[in-house]
């Protein structure tokens, strides 16, 4: 490993002595290119390595010097021990056979988008720091809006508008720190005690954080328990239920999040009839699309998005399926004003004319911290490198695969579909003795879960719904081609049979 604790390692002159330039052109052009070559040379050979990481815990500390070194060392020596050191100890998202979690999707014009956008490193708080930086955001997020045939109740072009966020975790404590905050105008701070906020049990675990990081009382968090009868999703007529319930004890309705594709098995919450419910309390309602949302700008997926005229806000994420690298989650709301009020900081050292005025959007007050990347780059780059056209086309090659496997499932007496596939997602387990126990059978798919994943060629995850364990099948990295699903359903076959003949160890 090349470093200066080693006394058989040569410097140049130039690394040692001299005046230090941090940013000089013509080096960064030779690293750059550099590295564009290994960044490329790894995508190329990616199928090469264990999707899932086979490092113990503790491994890298072990390589790497205990302090951090006092004098420069050469960029090849760095690169090669990325090679040696880091690749190893990486979970290859990227790789054509992970289908765990839901993807990171990624492209060429979006690395090029985050190359630029690292190039100006602008630090975009308001209008001022950067027009161009606030200015293409709400563009893009216009363009977006328009993709997915929103409202113009959600558009800068018509009475919302949208922000580009790191994660779904931001988007849904922005929205809910607003609607905390328009509720307390009329209940006062101590109020607080008595809000309370509804989801599903399939709802993402990072919704009861936001919450209680919004300061409601964990006392106040309604999780309401879905059943396989209606594929997991949200019952309009239980939340009813809850809700009155609630509202009879002395507490008030405050934040609905409803889901357009679950984490667990893509359920669905019927998000029309959600908002009958939630107009009826005055319940802010979000929308969480993360991974569905982005299936909707395909015409043949956009009426999982009816009824998104009634609700308050929206947050889907590009990095999930749009291409766009992590992190970027867009967030939509009808009320702009509300979220601008909540989250507002005005320091005098930030005072301008524009901003007084109120003529410009400063999207520190649309977000929880202050400064802000130029993410909008990447969207810009994507759309205009590939055009509707081509970004539909990828997600329906995805669900394609997606069915495809699902095909494979289905033709097999000895495995069985948990949930019905609705975007790029099955829902499956390994179920040979039909009338067998249900321990043991949820034993008998840990068991081909691990003997699949340690085996590197590829990597799947598993959830529980209905208290029925299943594994779930993710179709939709970047590099992912039909021959990739061929190969994973051969795998999981095969280590199925091999798991029947020694099932005597199991019992």
């Amino acid at each position: 490993m090349g470093s200066l604790h080693e006394n058989n390692v040569s410097f140049s002159p130039s690394l040692l002595v001299g005046e230090f330039k941090p940013l000089d052109h013509e080096e960064f052009r030779r690293q750059a290119h550099q590295m564009v070559d290994f960044i490329a040379d790894y995508y190329k050979n990616i199928e090469n390595y264990p999707v899932l990481s086979q490092v113990e815990p503790g491994y890298l500390r072990n390589r790497l010097p205990d302090t951090a070194p006092y004098l420069p060392e050469p960029f090849e020596n760095i690169l090669r021990d990325v090679q040696e050191d880091i690749i190893p100890g990486m979970t290859h998202w990227l790789s054509p056979n992970f289908f765990a979690f839901f993807p990171a999707t990624v492209s060429s014009a979006a690395f090029v988008g985050e190359m630029l956008c690292t190039c100006f490193n602008a630090v975009g708080f308001n209008w001022l720091a950067s027009p161009a930086a606030t200015e293409l955001e709400m563009v893009v997020m216009d363009w977006l809006a328009q993709l997915l045939n929103l409202p113009k109740s959600f558009m800068f072009s018509g009475s919302g508008g949208g922000v580009i966020q790191g994660t779904t975790s931001e988007s849904i404590i922005c929205a809910l720190i607003a609607a905390r905050d328009r509720a307390l105008e009329s209940l006062g701070a101590g109020g607080i005690s008595k809000l309370a906020v509804y989801c599903s049990d399939q709802t993402h675990s990072t919704y009861s954080k936001a919450c209680k990081l919004a300061g409601i009382f964990p006392c106040n968090i309604r999780i309401i328990p879905t059943t396989a009868d209606n594929n997991f999703a949200l019952s309009p007529i239980v939340l009813r239920r809850v809700i009155e319930a609630d509202v009879a004890s002395g507490l008030v309705p405050l934040f609905l999040c409803a889901t357009v594709g679950t984490t667990s098995t893509t359920a669905i919450d019927p998000v029309s009839q959600l908002a009958e419910v939630a107009d009826r309390y005055k319940i802010w309602l979000h929308v969480d699309a993360a991974y569905g949302g982005s299936a909707c700008i395909c015409p043949e997926f956009r009426h999982y998005l009816d009824g998104v005229e009634r609700v308050d806000s929206l947050s889907l994420s590009p990095h999930k399926w749009l291409l766009s690298y992590l992190d970027c989650c867009c967030l939509w709301v009808k009320q702009p004003n509300l979220l601008v009020k909540a989250l507002n900081t005005n320091p005098e050292y930030l005072r301008n004319k524009r901003s007084e005025l109120g003529s410009v959007v400063d999207y520190k007050d649309w977000q929880i911290g202050t400064g802000r990347r130029f993410k909008a780059l990447r969207l810009w780059f994507v759309m205009r490198s590939y055009g509707v056209a081509n970004l539909q086309s990828h997600i329906r090659s995805d669900v394609r695969m997606a069915k495809m496997f699902e095909g494979f499932v289905k033709s097999d007496p000895w495995f069985e579909i948990v949930v019905p596939r609705t975007f790029s997602l099955v829902c499956f387990r390994f179920n040979p003795y039909k009338d067998s126990d249900p321990t043991y059978i949820e034993l008998l798919n840990k068991k081909l879960l691990d003997s699949v994943n340690s085996t590197g060629r590829l990597y799947m995850t598993h959830t529980v719904a209905g208290e029925v364990y299943m594994l779930r099948f993710a179709v939709g990295t970047t590099l992912t081609e039909d021959r990739h699903v061929y190969a994973a359903w051969k795998l999981i076959k095969e280590s199925a049979e091999a798991l029947l003949k020694r099932s005597y160890y199991i019992v």
